[in-house]
């Protein structure tokens, strides 16, 4: 069976409701696994999902100015973070837990003022919770950042994830989380997990930026 390969697709047939399947690439999914696609889509009818599902579409339904929409235009209105907001009071959620990086202790500090500013109570978690030396979780001196003979806070992903768990936060919002950290803590999550801000440290926590830069050609 051909591997899946949409990011190479220039059709996008799927994002213009075009079903001819003559016309579709052999790794398609629609050409490929028809059954699959039906019967995933008739998974969305349950009802906690569907609901779940259907304010996610509202919720991006509310991003655009309805009448630039209908003369085919996209005019946005909102940043992430509204949209968080106004996604959680949809689902009527009351507490949403916020897992931040050290690094990024000031954008955590600002989210967590703008979400209790639209009501909602905000339960949050630095990384290096509980204090705990990065040698304790097994990581060789060596590979300390700032040498073998210092105290490194460990990043505690698990520790976050199940304290957000004990907390029974409605869903969980990552600011910054380093690469590893942040899968670690979206496998343990009890709460789904949305992402507000990934780290990039080269760029500012704009990692978008590298796909277009010629400046960046050497170092991607």
């Amino acid at each position: 069976m051909p591997k899946l390969n949409c990011a190479k697709c220039r059709l996008r047939s799927c994002h213009a409701g075009i079903k001819d399947l003559a016309m579709l690439p052999s790794f398609c999914p629609i050409k490929r696994s028809p059954a699959l696609v039906k019967k995933v889509s008739a998974s969305y009818r349950q009802k906690r999902l569907n609901d779940f599902y259907v304010m996610a579409a509202l919720t991006e339904k509310g991003c655009y100015d309805a009448r630039e929409a209908r003369k085919g235009r996209t005019l946005p209105l909102r940043p992430r973070i509204r949209e968080i907001a106004e996604f959680a009071k949809l689902i009527e959620a009351k507490k949403i837990g916020l897992a931040y990086c050290s690094g990024l202790a000031e954008e955590g500090s600002r989210v967590t003022a703008i979400l209790e500013k639209h009501g909602l109570e905000v339960e949050s978690v630095i990384c290096c919770c509980g204090a705990v030396d990065k040698t304790e979780h097994g990581v060789p001196p060596e590979f300390k950042i700032k040498g073998p003979d210092q105290f490194e806070a460990a990043c505690n992903p698990l520790l976050q994830a199940e304290l957000l768990n004990r907390a029974r936060t409605a869903f969980n919002i990552l600011v910054g989380l380093c690469v590893g950290h942040d899968m670690l803590f979206t496998s343990k999550s009890k709460a789904p997990v949305t992402t507000l801000i990934v780290k990039d440290r080269f760029t500012g926590h704009n990692p978008v930026i590298s796909l277009y830069t010629k400046y960046h050609n050497d170092i991607v």
